[in-house]
């Protein structure tokens, strides 16, 4: 019973990791890579599909991307739906490619974005401390029920600490590679 309520809560902690990465991944910094365009979606044929479905994203050097369409009347919507985003690019189209020029960005732009990535930090952290909170709560009413000794009880709260600690240092390397990610000129 301890072990399946430790268990849950360690692939919960480890999702909420994935999930801060792949928050972070939607913050730009100065150098190109097509991971930046994986959450834009383009409307195709009247379907919502994601980018790397319309088209084939390539980085030909530190501040272009390149965009392919595999249908060449897609162009204009894979533009617009770029221009959408909230990444504050502007693609430029040659009848065959799209060329998304990265700006550099500002220091004080950067120093804003490296606020962000440590505020998604943080609710990851708090998401990983709450799941700690409903394992300790189902370790509390095991206790209550007697299905458990008070011993087994201490051991599982700390055993789940120990667990905590683990992903939130994880959450601090990411945080730290992130952060230096940004401030790389």
């Amino acid at each position: 019973m301890i072990d399946e309520i430790i268990e849950d809560a360690q692939d919960r902690m480890g999702k909420s990791i994935d999930a801060l990465k792949t928050s972070l991944t939607k913050i730009r910094t100065g150098r190109a890579h097509a991971s930046l365009l994986d959450n834009i979606v383009v409307e195709y044929y009247g379907m919502d599909t994601p980018l790397n479905q319309v088209g084939n994203v390539s980085v030909p050097d530190a501040r272009n991307l390149s965009i392919t369409v595999f249908d060449k009347g897609m162009i204009s919507a894979v533009e617009k739906a770029i221009m959408k985003s909230d990444l504050g690019l502007n693609p430029q189209s040659n009848g065959t490619l799209i060329r998304i020029p990265l700006p550099p960005l500002t220091e004080e732009r950067r120093k804003d974005l490296v606020k962000v990535v440590r505020g998604e930090a943080e609710g990851g952290k708090v998401a990983i401390r709450n799941i700690r909170r409903d394992a300790n709560s189902d370790f509390k009413s095991l206790l209550k029920e007697k299905e458990i000794s008070e011993d087994d009880h201490r051991q599982a709260e700390d055993s789940i600490q120990k667990i905590t600690d683990l992903f939130v240092k994880q959450v601090d390397e990411v945080l730290v590679k992130k952060e230096a990610e940004l401030m790389e000129i």
